[in-house]
């Protein structure tokens, strides 16, 4: 029996070693199991040796985990370390494995300024401070400065209470807002020890929130992976050099390149723009020539400052930005500078009259020869643009009278109308809008000669008509009427320097539906005058209860839904009557205790349920207008059988 029980102990040691047993006392059962059972005190003593003997071959085993553990750590932090080029890269890399290795709170790395003679914070990983971030220290303070100064590690278990550091107040106020501890630091070292002519270019710490004493094995485990550190940040600082020097020598043979480039240059671009000139290229043309030649992104705009042609990834400009540098263009003769992008504006001028501007982009460097170059690639624009503006011109005054004709006369002979506009370039078949624009201040004349600029590389037909100019504009899927009239309304206003409403109707399509389009723009350009939208732009739907009894459709629901439809969708989504609650406020002339009295509710509940509506509708939903449209919608409402 004794026997057995020996050699069950001894089973159950050999047993816990070979499955890696984690803690101590589960070496201490099969003993504690033979004495209860009764075992007598020899073999007892053997069973307590064999226990002894595989303690110590557990430590042993687990040392030789924890080493190779490390090992293979220290041979990934190489192999990292190596594959690394960016020298923030690598330093990030350095103190996030420090604290993997370590198993500690925080890490961190700090090297020396030798500018500002400090050091400072430069990398940091599990930090929460951001006055530990920043912190700066003076050479010799603190357990960092301890370190540079000697170049041996330190370890404190309390830095707090540790006088062997000269603490200073910045320094403990970092670490105290950290809650930082237990601390310990090697040095970067290039070269043996400072004593052999070594170099410290910085130390690398671990730290915990709580006291914690550290062993003589990480403190060497944390040496190892700063003596890798300091290499890689002498390669990485030396790879730098290398790559500003090799980018030194490649500036020099560029501006070898771009002198001899220049002299070439010149002669391509007076042949291509030459070219340009005799073969009457378009703007798009002249945008991708110049773009090609100077190697950056050109723009071409309008007078207005709106795009005309592009070449090249140009980035959008606010119009009023490119007059006014166009304007500073035409006042020096010459290219200006355009922000501080390094864009350049060319004024296209005809005479004195503005045609337009030529943009140039991301090329802050420009020198005088492409300056040259630039400039006169506005003067074959500025022909261009002339000899288009007059093609231009001479084209609408035909289709204007196309669309004179179909406006006073659509069912005369529809289908000749359908036919002249096809053999004119315009299709009266396909979806179109119908804008009326109209400026009392301003002549007809300009009003509209500023209608055909805006159509200008757009499409379309503009033309005067009863005192107005009206606008016949492609309808182009997702584009909204009213949407059409205010960008309009804004750019004729800009053009003509006096405001101009615009009304806007359709989109139609054949000449008796874009008659009637016009005849309700017409209506709607009336009444906005009428309701002081003078110098605006907009369409029957943007009037309101005006707009249902304008519009020939007359739109019911739409007018139903666009005051109503918040009120209509928290209904049907919180399953509450806001809608008969207001019909029922309004029914009572507006009176609070006769409305309580009508929904059977307390005072309180209709002056909440009143809130509710002002917190969906908007303050103003009480005033005179707002409320005459928010009557007429219920009486709408009802009357249509909705809900």
């Amino acid at each position: 029996m004794s026997e057995r029980t020996v050699t069950a102990a001894h089973r159950r040691l050999l047993e816990l070693l070979a499955d890696g047993a984690a803690g101590t006392e589960d070496f201490g059962r099969p003993a504690a199991r033979a004495r209860a059972a009764g075992a007598q005190p020899p073999e007892l003593a053997e069973i307590e040796e064999a226990t002894w003997l595989a303690l110590r071959v557990h430590r042993t085993l687990r040392q030789h985990r924890r080493r190779e553990r490390e090992l293979t750590a220290l041979f990934d932090t190489a192999s990292d370390l190596a594959a690394l080029r960016d020298l923030d890269a690598v330093l990030q890399s350095i103190v996030r494995r420090a604290r993997l290795l370590l198993g500690t709170d925080t890490a961190y790395l700090t090297m020396p300024d030798e500018q500002a003679g400090d050091t400072y914070m430069r990398v940091t990983d599990g930090s929460i401070s951001p006055l530990f971030q920043s912190l700066r220290l003076e050479l010799g303070s603190g357990l960092g400065g301890l370190v540079a100064q000697s170049a041996r590690p330190y370890a404190t278990p309390d830095y707090r209470t540790d006088a062997r550091f000269n603490h200073t107040t910045r320094i403990d106020a970092g670490v105290l807002d950290e809650g930082l501890v237990a601390i310990l630091g090697v040095p970067l070292l290039l070269g043996s020890s400072r004593t052999e002519g070594g170099k410290v270019i910085g130390v690398l710490f671990a730290a915990d929130r709580a006291p914690r004493t550290f062993s003589p094995e990480e403190v060497a485990l944390l040496g190892s992976l700063a003596a890798h550190a300091a290499i890689a940040i002498d390669t990485a600082r030396a790879l730098a050099a290398n790559q500003a020097a090799l980018a030194e020598l490649a500036g020099a043979n560029a501006v070898i390149q771009a002198h001899a480039a220049a002299i070439q240059q010149a002669e391509q671009a007076h042949d291509r723009l030459t070219d340009l000139v005799l073969n009457g290229a378009a703007t798009a043309d002249v945008a991708a020539a110049v773009a090609d030649l100077l190697g950056r992104p050109i723009a071409v705009h309008d007078a207005t400052g709106h795009g005309l042609a592009r070449a090249g990834d140009c980035p959008e400009l606010a119009p009023d930005a490119v007059v006014a540098a166009a304007a500073d263009s035409r006042a020096a003769a010459r290219a200006v500078p355009l922000g501080p992008g390094g864009h350049w504006v060319c004024a296209v001028l005809a005479g004195p009259d503005p045609l337009g501007s030529l943009v140039l982009f991301d090329h802050p460097g420009l020198d005088a020869p492409d300056r040259r170059l630039f400039e006169r690639a506005g003067v074959v624009t500025a022909l261009l643009l002339l000899l288009r503006r007059t093609v231009a011109e001479t084209e609408n005054r035909v289709r204007g009278e196309l669309l004179t004709e179909l406006l006073t006369s659509p069912d005369r002979n529809p289908a000749g109308l359908v036919e002249r506009g096809r053999r004119l370039g315009t299709d009266l078949d396909a979806a179109h809008l119908i804008l009326v624009a109209q400026s009392p201040a301003g002549s007809p004349t300009k009003l509209a000669a500023a209608g055909l600029q805006h159509l200008f590389g757009r499409g379309g037909i503009c033309t005067e008509h009863a005192g107005t100019t009206v606008i016949l504009l492609p309808h182009q899927p997702g584009t909204d009427p009213s949407a059409a009239a205010r960008g309009t309304a804004e750019r004729l206003t800009r053009l003509t320097g006096t405001p101009v409403t615009v009304a806007a109707a359709g989109p139609a399509a054949g000449p008796a539906a874009l008659a009637t389009a016009h005849a309700q723009a017409q209506r709607c350009l009336h009444a906005m005058h009428a309701l002081g939208r003078t110098g605006e732009g907009g369409c029957a739907a943007d009037l309101g209860f005006v707009g249902v009894l304008l519009g020939d459709g007359h739109d019911v629901a739409g007018f139903v839904a666009g005051v109503l439809g918040p009120l209509l969708e928290y209904d049907a989504r919180r399953g509450t009557d806001l809608v008969g609650t207001l019909r029922t406020y309004f029914a009572c002339g507006q009176n609070l205790t006769l409305a309580k009295d009508e929904l059977h509710i307390h005072v309180n509940t209709v002056a909440q349920r009143l809130d509710r509506i002002q917190a969906i509708l908007g303050a103003d939903w009480n005033s005179p207008e707002r409320g005459l449209e928010l009557q007429l919608a219920l009486r709408l409402e009802l009357l249509t059988g909705r809900r």
